[in-house]
């Protein structure tokens, strides 16, 4: 049935395509006739006694109900007949709704939490339209523009423990398949227009590895093709059903599947439950500009008349201060600043677009001790003159980033994990924690623990002068292994007041750090949870220097 009504939307879109293309901006062409097709009318749900039932309160073991109501892709209208890119998207949910315990809970959750979901789709506005089109382009349920709100709460810097990035959540191999370039200087998986067009690809491979059930293709993005045919093969050998509710599958798909469900159904009637979303209009928020060869980020925000931060939100694919000097050579920057940086490119002198200083090797010089001369690191000097062995020698001239090169917080750490890769995954941890009493000092704390002031204060970010708080903890020795995002130098202190709707994982995905981290830091385990209002110290190494 599905299959069937996707075939009949490809239709109304091609149609639509005839006159006004997929994302077309100008006014469109007055819609054809409408196509009248005869739907069967379900017989009313009820129970044993003949009694007319509740779907919201359905048995949860009970198999999924088709909507009754007429889906998205029987529409005829175009994609640019509305104003809010949220009836847009509504217009095109087609995925049938279910009536399943695991959903309604994952709904619940939703309902009391709009905080967040605000949070969420703040961010989203840069991205969504773009998502949009891409996904009703191609004929796919507009469910899947949701998707990211699953899997990285719109955050294209998301990364989490098992290596996944972006938008989408790509680890590096299935990265690798779907062609998204990953090196020194730029990482397709959070590039928003490259990782977009890669999770689409592999979502239809999936829609058509599983025989066009969508349940399963999403279940599939989320553990594997392998693994939810290893379940099928497990039930269809025993007899069972083999639709994603009857499956065997690990917790977190088995909650995977219900969470973007549940999200369809509040997004399609907000009102029902008593929320209401600001609207995000329905145009494009960026403008993909050909920028020809390698340019230094914070000159293409200067030139665009934008800023650096506005820049790194929309081009979170590069891990430096410039773009990769192999390609892309694009920049997306918002659609307000097209023209005047494309303009400004026009004119501006290849030299000009990435300039570095240089730096003559003396006598008795090393990389790491030029490397702090010029306040950027060992790793990035090594790159940018393409020194094998990190050695110099005297005489050798060696190009120096200028000081546009500092990074934003996020970039930093992105750039870290390509660094020091040992710290993507890390492993257990041995440490000593002190907890600060009244009158305490970093000196005489060190003294007490036979260290030096100085490897306390670079343990925990602090400076030296730096004044204490009774109860805060500092952490006193760590063995030589570390968490993912931790640098091999200092780290910084952050305080973080937790807001309503906020998780351990969620906000472990805003810092970039553990979830484990975590709670190693503020001393949570299961018999303390977090609460809106309380206050999370985390360690992030977000001094900014050349990494």
């Amino acid at each position: 049935m599905s299959e069937w009504r996707l075939n009949l939307r490809s239709v109304a879109l091609a149609l639509c395509a005839l006159g006004l293309g997929a994302c077309a901006s100008k006014p469109p062409a007055p819609p054809p006739a409408p196509i009248v097709v005869p739907t069967p009318v379900p017989a009313p749900l009820t129970d044993a006694d003949g009694n007319p039932t509740n779907p919201m309160m359905a048995d949860p073991g009970e198999t999924a109900i088709p909507s009754a109501q007429m889906p998205g892709e029987w529409h005829t209208g175009n994609g640019e007949d509305f104003d809010d890119l949220f009836d847009r998207l509504r217009d095109g949910f087609v995925l049938d709704e279910v009536q399943e315990s695991a959903v309604d809970q994952q709904l619940n959750w939703l309902i009391h939490n709009q905080e967040y979901l605000d949070r969420v789709f703040l961010r989203a506005q840069r991205y969504l339209y773009h998502v949009v089109c891409e996904v009703e382009a191609r004929g796919m349920p507009l469910e899947f523009a949701l998707l990211p709100v699953v899997e990285s709460a719109y955050e294209p810097f998301a990364y989490s423990p098992s290596r996944a990035a972006g938008l989408w959540q790509f680890i590096p191999g299935t990265g690798d398949r779907f062609g998204l370039k990953q090196n020194w200087w730029y990482d397709g998986r959070r590039d928003v227009v490259e990782s977009t067009r890669a999770a689409l690809d592999y979502l239809q491979q999936l829609h058509d590895m599983f025989d066009g059930d969508w349940l399963l293709a999403i279940a599939a993005y989320n553990v594997g093709e392998a693994a939810v045919q290893r379940a099928i093969d497990h039930n269809r050998a025993r007899g069972k059903p083999t639709d994603f509710w009857h499956l065997k599958l690990p917790a977190e798909t088995r909650a995977y599947v219900p969470k973007l469900l549940a999200l369809k159904r509040l997004m399609a009637e907000p009102e029902r439950y008593g929320l209401a979303f600001s609207a995000i209009p329905n145009e494009p928020y960026f403008a993909v500009i050909n920028t020809s060869s390698q340019i230094d980020l914070k000159l293409a925000a200067q030139l665009a008349g934008s800023t650096y931060d506005e820049i790194v939100a929309l081009n979170p694919g590069f891990n430096r201060w410039a773009t990769d000097p192999t390609g892309p050579h694009r920049l997306l920057v918002p659609i307000d600043h097209a023209d005047t940086l494309e303009s400004a490119l026009q004119t501006l002198p290849d030299d000009s677009r990435v300039q570095y200083l240089t730096h003559e090797v003396v006598r008795h010089e090393t990389l790491p001790g030029i490397a702090k001369q010029y306040g950027t690191s060992v790793a990035v000097l090594a790159k940018l003159n393409e020194l094998p062995t990190k050695r110099v020698s005297v005489g050798q001239t060696l190009k120096i980033p200028q000081d546009s090169a500092q990074l934003a917080d996020k970039v930093l750490l992105a750039a870290q994990r390509v660094d020091v890769p040992s710290t993507d995954l890390g492993g257990r941890r041995h440490q000593i924690v002190h907890r600060v009493r009244p009158g305490e000092t970093l000196r005489t704390i060190a003294r007490r623990h036979r260290t030096s002031v100085e490897t306390l204060a670079r343990l925990n970010g602090l400076g030296l002068n730096d004044r204490l708080i009774a109860g805060q903890r500092l952490v006193i020795k760590v063995s030589s292994r570390r968490y993912r995002g931790e640098s091999s130098s200092s780290s910084r202190r952050v305080q973080y007041t937790v807001r309503r709707g906020d998780t351990l994982g969620s906000i472990s995905q805003q810092f970039q750090v553990s979830v484990k981290q975590l709670k190693t830091w503020n001393g949570i385990n299961q018999r303390h949870q977090i609460r809106a209002g309380q206050r999370l110290v985390m360690y992030v190494d977000a001094k900014r220097r050349h990494s």
